[in-house]
């Protein structure tokens, strides 16, 4: 790995006026499926919930998106031969932790919009100047405004070594993660990399599941059998992840070429919890419209089949790890987690929201993260 400094130039987020043009117009020409018997979500997405999406967005302001997100400092760094776009926002507060958050799929760095302020400036958030945190909001390789991934291989493992670079390259020696989703998984991968400095990780989820030992199921009780009737629910009904991990270039033109196809196959942000998605309709478009406008569909699919191919050898994350788990996301059940993750130093159950928790229950989240007390960095 490359040892150069990092280049770090401003980025102000500001769509051609064209591209919205375009995207006005396709939506006034779609063409919706016919619906599926019932028309909800047991086939997969309802034509009624594309409808009504549709015609929403043809009156949704991206604009007012930008000029929001525009308050936050962006960046792009350029670090590895790579070129990763970031929100760094700093506080102001000289005891600040830095703090990487590692966004979602389908989703962004818009998924941590809401938690921003109340991290970096927690005085005015009902918080302690000692809460306080430096927050770097990057955007994986291929999606947002990070450019495309131009070669195979291009993993979850890898994103997390370029996360580390892209850190150190913003000038922070110690930091702590958080992730969900595929961000999790970014996290994880961090913590296995153990690079010096990193205080330890903080995820919405622990991917672990039953080996085949039947040792494992003793002490299951109705809250781990739960989980598990959870898991292979989600199992019936993701797809995405069979597509994603096997044919994502083939998906990929249809989000390239068609926005309601990017719509429908963005699917989690309403169904992931079984029909109980706390997410308004414009935290979906705000998604889904940066999604089309940078044309993500088919890179942010890929990881799924390179951490497939790659096939790497199951390992213990031994970095502290911190989980928070969500009533309406995947539940980690805790002693699968903490075989696979041997320095769990918190597991925490909210009380209310889903996969998409930082958009749903922000507060939260920031909540969980001001208790943690990180180790001195090593």
């Amino acid at each position: 790995m490359s040892t150069a400094p990092a280049t770090i130039r401003p980025f102000t987020v500001a769509v051609g006026q064209a591209d919205l043009d375009d995207l006005q117009d396709r939506l006034a020409r779609t063409r919706f499926p016919a619906p599926a018997p019932g028309d909800d979500w047991t086939y997969g997405t309802p034509t009624a919930y594309l409808r009504e999406m549709v015609e929403a967005w043809r009156s949704f302001d991206w604009r007012a998106v930008e000029e929001r997100i525009n308050r936050f400092e962006h960046v792009l760094v350029e670090v590895d031969g790579r070129t990763v776009h970031a929100i760094h926002a700093r506080s102001a507060e000289p005891t600040a932790t830095p703090l990487l958050l590692a966004h979602s799929y389908p989703g962004s760095f818009l998924d941590f919009v809401d938690m921003i302020e109340p991290l970096v400036d927690p005085v005015a958030h009902g918080g302690r100047p000692e809460d306080a945190f430096h927050v770097v909001v990057p955007s994986m390789p291929g999606t947002g405004f990070s450019p495309a991934v131009d070669e195979p291989g291009w993993t979850t493992r890898r994103t997390a070594e370029l996360y580390d670079r892209v850190m150190r390259g913003l000038g922070y020696e110690s930091y702590a993660v958080h992730g969900s989703d595929v961000g999790a998984t970014v996290a994880r991968e961090l913590g296995l990399l153990a690079p010096a400095g990193l205080l330890g990780i903080h995820v919405l989820q622990l991917f672990s599941f039953p080996s085949g030992d039947p040792a494992e199921f003793e002490g299951f009780g109705p809250e781990e059998y739960a989980a598990l009737e959870h898991m292979q629910w989600f199992q019936a009904v993701g797809g995405y992840n069979q597509m994603n991990a096997s044919r994502p270039q083939t998906v990929g033109a249809l989000l390239a070429d068609s926005p309601v196809a990017q719509l429908a196959y963005g699917e989690l942000f309403a169904s992931f919890g079984n029909g109980t998605s706390l997410l308004t309709r414009d935290q979906v478009l705000a998604q889904v419209t940066l999604a089309w406008l940078t044309d993500s569909g088919a890179a942010a699919a890929r990881y799924y089949l390179e951490d497939a191919r790659a096939a790497a050898e199951p390992a213990v994350n031994h970095t502290p790890t911190a989980v928070l788990v969500f009533p309406d996301d995947f539940r980690t059940i805790r002693s699968l987690a903490e075989r696979d993750n041997s320095a769990v130093v918190r597991f925490t159950r909210a009380t209310r929201g889903g996969h998409y928790a930082s958009m749903e229950n922000p507060a939260e989240i920031v909540a969980d993260l001001r208790t943690m007390r990180w180790p001195e960095a090593s």
